[in-house]
C-alpha cells in the first residue's frame, strides 16, 4: 500500500496535466541507428522509394504503394524508426511500421503493428497497436487492437516509433513513451517465431478510416511516408540461446518502472479512443487474455 501511494498520487497530478509527463528512461538512445541499407531493402514498389536529405521517402499513388524488409529475421528485440506522416486527405492510407512472418508462414502467421490510419482534414490521425498470434490474423480475423491519437501534430515533423519484442512482454513506444504493454500470459496469446521487421505505405479503404466509410481519394496523390533513424538491436533467428533483447526499462528483468507506468497511463487516460479488450461488440472467448 505504501508503494502504491505515491504512484497514485504522481498518476492523479500527471493525469490532469496537458503535458507529457517524462517517462524517466529512454531506450531508444541505448541502441546504435544504423543506414537502412545495412539493416533493410526494399520488398516492393521500388519505383516508389527514394532516399531524400538521409530519409527514406514511400509513396503512395493510384497505381501502387511501397515497401521494404529487414535482411534478417529475429526472435526478439528493440526495433525502431523515426516517420513523418503525410498531411491533408489521407483517408484510406495507411502507414506503417511492424513485424511479421507472412512470408514464411502464410496463413498462419504472427505479426505485431505500428499502424497509421489516414485521416480527413480536421481529424487527427489514428494511430493503432495490433498483436495477430498464428494465423489469427488470417481468414478469420482475430486482432488486438488498440488505437490512440497522438499528442503532437505526426505531419509536422519525425518523430520516434518503437517496438520493443522480448520473451516475456511487447512494448509499443512513441518517442520513449510507452503507450502499450501487452504481455506474455500464455503461449497461445503471445507471437514467439521469428519475424522481419517492415515497413509500407498502401491502400486499406476497405477500413482504415472510420471502418471504411471515408476511402483513398487520388486526387490527392501522392501520398508520402518518411523514415529515418532507423534502429535495430535484438536477437537474430540464428543467435545463440543466451541472447538477450535490449530493455525497454532501467530494470534489466524487463516490465516499466513507475515512471514509465505513470506516463503510460497518461497517454491511455487521455488519448485511447478503442481497446479490443473493452469492446463489447468482440467474442472475448477468443481473446482470453483479456
Amino acid at each position: 500500500m505504501h508503494f502504491l501511494l505515491p504512484l497514485l498520487f504522481i498518476f492523479i497530478a500527471s493525469s490532469s496535466s496537458n503535458s507529457q509527463p517524462s517517462p524517466g528512461f529512454y531506450p531508444s538512445s541505448k541502441i546504435t541507428t544504423v543506414p537502412f541499407n545495412q539493416a533493410y531493402r526494399n520488398l516492393w514498389g521500388p519505383q516508389h522509394q527514394r532516399f531524400d536529405q538521409n530519409s527514406l521517402v514511400l509513396w503512395l499513388d493510384r497505381s501502387t504503394g511501397s515497401g521494404f524488409r529487414s535482411l534478417r529475421q529475429y526472435k526478439s528485440g528493440y526495433f525502431g524508426t523515426a516517420m513523418k506522416l503525410h498531411p491533408g486527405y489521407t483517408a484510406g492510407v495507411i502507414t506503417s511500421f511492424y513485424l511479421s512472418n507472412g512470408e514464411v508462414h502464410p496463413g498462419e502467421h504472427d505479426e505485431v503493428d505500428i499502424e497509421f490510419l489516414g485521416t480527413t482534414p480536421g481529424k487527427p490521425y489514428t494511430l493503432q497497436t495490433n498483436v495477430y498470434i498464428r494465423g489469427s490474423g488470417d481468414g478469420n480475423i482475430i486482432g488486438r487492437e488498440e488505437k490512440i491519437h497522438l499528442w503532437f501534430d505526426p505531419t509536422t515533423a519525425f518523430h520516434n516509433y518503437a517496438i520493443l519484442w522480448s520473451p516475456i512482454e511487447i512494448i509499443f513506444f512513441v518517442d520513449d513513451v510507452p503507450i502499450r504493454r501487452y504481455p506474455r500470459k500464455s503461449d497461445a496469446t503471445f507471437p514467439l517465431r521469428p519475424m522481419y521487421v517492415y515497413g509500407s505505405i498502401w491502400d486499406a479503404s476497405s477500413w482504415a478510416t472510420e471502418n471504411g466509410r471515408y476511402k483513398a481519394d487520388y486526387r490527392y496523390q501522392p501520398f508520402y511516408g518518411r523514415y529515418n533513424n532507423f534502429k535495430v538491436g535484438g536477437c537474430a533467428d540464428n543467435s545463440p540461446a543466451s541472447c538477450r533483447p535490449p530493455s525497454g526499462s532501467p530494470a534489466r528483468t524487463g516490465g516499466l518502472s513507475r515512471q514509465q507506468v505513470v506516463a503510460m497511463l497518461w497517454v491511455q487516460r487521455n488519448y485511447k479512443v478503442y481497446d479490443y479488450c473493452r469492446d463489447p461488440k468482440r467474442d472475448h472467448t477468443q481473446t482470453p487474455e483479456c
